[in-house]
């Protein structure tokens, strides 16, 4: 799922989104874990919400940073379903975040994980131009197959 604008509804979106994909323990969730440092391919990556194997991260952790596709590939083994808060508007001069980003989309698209987003901006604006421009088309088109009902119906694949 996609959700732009951020506005005072976002938040409780995603809040929702975390606790319907968070697994049942017999009749209630199980722990909701806030704040937690997660260490992901020998580097330290922090969650905001962690239930199992369900996870909730800022963008700026996940893709602004020493990250590699080793990294979401580590994330994609561990997790069904993952939140990102914050993307923001990608181009030209920002080639590092966005290609983080793609290897991102890239790796948790291929193991049918739910990828759920929140952005000041639309999907079709995520990407303003730039050398990626190429690469960037098929991670809107990733994204936006990700959140069909076909894809969302998918199993993960670990």
């Amino acid at each position: 799922l996609y959700y732009a604008p951020i506005d005072s509804t976002t938040e409780a979106n995603m809040l929702q989104c975390f606790q319907q994909l968070a697994p049942v323990g017999g009749r209630q969730f199980i722990c909701i874990q806030s704040n937690v440092p997660l260490d992901i391919e020998g580097r330290r990556i922090m969650a905001r919400y962690l239930a199992d194997d369900v996870v909730w991260f800022e963008f700026a952790e996940l893709c602004d940073g020493p990250r590699s596709q080793n990294d979401y590939i580590e994330l994609a083994r561990e997790f069904h379903a993952v939140l990102v808060s914050n993307v923001p508007q990608m181009g030209r001069e920002s080639s590092d975040l966005a290609r983080r980003f793609i290897l991102l989309v890239d790796e948790f698209y291929d193991h049918g994980i739910k990828l759920v987003l929140s952005s000041d901006v639309e999907l079709a604006s995520l990407y303003a131009g730039g050398p990626l421009e190429f690469e960037f088309q098929r991670t809107s088109s990733r994204l936006a197959e990700m959140q069909s009902h076909e894809y969302l119906a998918l199993g993960h694949r670990a």
